[in-house]
């Protein structure tokens, strides 16, 4: 035993391990509701904090707070005890720091729309191909021209001046009509009654800001309040997370094999990521997935059933703990069945049979072995985690956020100047200008005798100026941006 490595449970009396050198493959906490996925995935946390590696976890049901509290003796805690040979455990809790898109019961966390790009935010607002064209090309026009899309305020002054320069436009970026910008700003409206439209501004949470160890060389757990979210936007939480994992995947170095990983991830609902996603933007997590474990990244998702992901994805999950699952229906045993097959097989375990037998608190494990290979599977009896079961209460949640590291940092929302400021002084001067143009001319009328004519009209200086801004919007003046995969930019 490594000691990088974590204590999951016992099988027999025989420790059940999740290799740190292993970690950054991935996996998957399955199974039905009330069969203790939560707290298995609190001791996963827990182990990965103490071997000194920083976590985020997305909190759906709101009970995963009390990580940050001792946790109080309970006889069901004496069982298992008893039955685990679990060295050094001792009942305290973990360092941690909350999180909230809303900013109601952690510290608010955003980002930008130019950060998160058009791919993801085509997906979040359920565009369609031609209205999807049209947002590529506004996030285009924006990266080329220098101009910070930073909240949906920026995006939808960059979209109503893209309709009234659409014919100066066209010829560089197709036809950009009324009727697929109106689309968007209907898909944006829907964001701002859902209270989303604040995930968008400034400041944006930074990587570093989410990969802390503190001063015992403990890793900080940051968990993400998403129990609003995840039912008033399900979509937005989805977005968030993806977003992440890009901006991980693009930013972080390559780190080869390492005793442990840099960071883990800990998706909760997770079918929430591969709900209704486009064949395109399935493909492009699929392939971050892959990919993201070079960085020494590590993805856990959790969710009731395995077949919630694409299989594709299921194919890189290199640890499985499946917890009970119930079969009420055909369609249910078609389910375990499939489960099943998912594991290593192992004589005298029938885990179709076993998986609808499983207790709480009890789950089949299937983990890497030093070489990458799965291990035969084990039922196994999750240790009890040292922290409280169940979550903080309003007061303790509270005391905990006002002594905070990063408390002021993110409390308050920065609007500087972005595309939206840009956008209205320019139309105060093309405004100004073609005023002045006026005045002058109508000067002029006024001094001198009326002449023929002329057989060429010309331009005023207004239309002059009108003219040359939307051509240069072709142009690279600004400094042309670099997206990556799933469309986030590339630093």
């Amino acid at each position: 035993m490594s000691s990088a490595d974590i204590e999951i449970g016992a099988e027999n009396g025989q420790m059940v391990m999740q290799l740190g050198a292993m970690s950054n493959r991935h996996g998957l906490v399955a199974g039905a509701t009330g069969t203790g996925k939560t707290v298995t995935l609190q001791v996963l946390a827990e182990g990965f904090s103490r071997i000194g590696v920083p976590v985020f976890a997305a909190d759906v049901k709101g009970d995963l707070s009390g990580i940050a509290a001792a946790g109080k003796p309970h006889k069901e805690i004496d069982r298992r005890l008893s039955l685990i040979p679990r060295a050094g455990y001792q009942q305290r809790g973990y360092p941690v720091v909350f999180w909230d898109v809303y900013g109601q019961s952690g510290h608010p966390m955003r980002t930008t729309v130019s950060e998160v790009g058009p791919l993801l935010l085509a997906n979040l607002l359920e565009l369609n191909d031609t209205q999807s064209g049209v947002l590529y090309a506004a996030f285009r026009i924006a990266d080329e021209q220098g101009l910070l899309l930073l909240d949906l305020k920026d995006l939808k002054a960059l979209l109503v001046w893209m309709v009234a320069q659409g014919s100066a436009l066209r010829s560089e970026y197709g036809n950009i009509t009324a009727a697929s910008v109106g689309a968007i700003q209907r898909g944006i409206l829907v964001l701002e009654e859902q209270g989303a439209d604040r995930l968008f501004g400034e400041p944006a949470v930074t990587l570093a800001d989410l990969m802390q160890v503190d001063f015992s060389g403990n890793g900080v757990i940051s968990i993400l309040d998403a129990t609003q979210l995840a039912q008033k936007a399900p979509r937005v939480y989805a977005a968030l997370l993806l977003w992440l994992l890009s901006e991980l995947f693009e930013d972080l170095a390559e780190v080869g094999d390492a005793e442990r990983p840099k960071f883990v991830l800990f998706f909760d609902e997770a079918h929430l990521l591969f709900d209704r996603a486009p064949r395109p933007l399935l493909d492009k997590i699929e392939q971050v997935v892959r990919l993201i474990r070079s960085k020494g990244v590590g993805v856990y998702f959790i969710t009731q059933s395995p077949l919630d992901l694409p299989e594709d994805v299921l194919g890189q999950l290199g640890l499985k703990v499946q917890h009970a699952l119930r079969a009420f229906t055909p369609k249910d045993r078609q389910v375990i069945k499939a489960v099943a097959q998912g594991f290593r097989a192992r004589p005298g375990i029938d885990v179709e049979r076993m998986v609808t037998e499983l207790e709480t608190g009890e789950a089949l494990i299937s983990a890497l072995d030093t070489k990458g290979a799965p291990q035969p599977v084990s039922r196994v009896l999750i240790a009890p985690p040292e922290s409280r079961i169940g979550p903080l209460d309003a007061n303790e949640r509270a005391e905990r956020l006002a002594r905070s590291p990063l408390r002021g940092k993110y409390d308050n929302s920065v609007d500087r100047d972005s595309a939206y400021e840009m956008l209205k002084a320019r139309a105060d001067r093309v405004s100004t200008v073609a005023a002045e143009s006026r005045t002058e001319s109508e000067a002029r009328k006024a001094a001198v005798a009326v002449k023929p004519k002329a057989t060429r009209s010309r331009q005023s200086a207004g239309e002059a100026m009108m003219t040359s801004a939307a051509r240069a919007i072709g142009s690279s003046l600004g400094r042309q941006l670099i997206r990556g995969i799933l469309g986030s930019l590339r630093k």
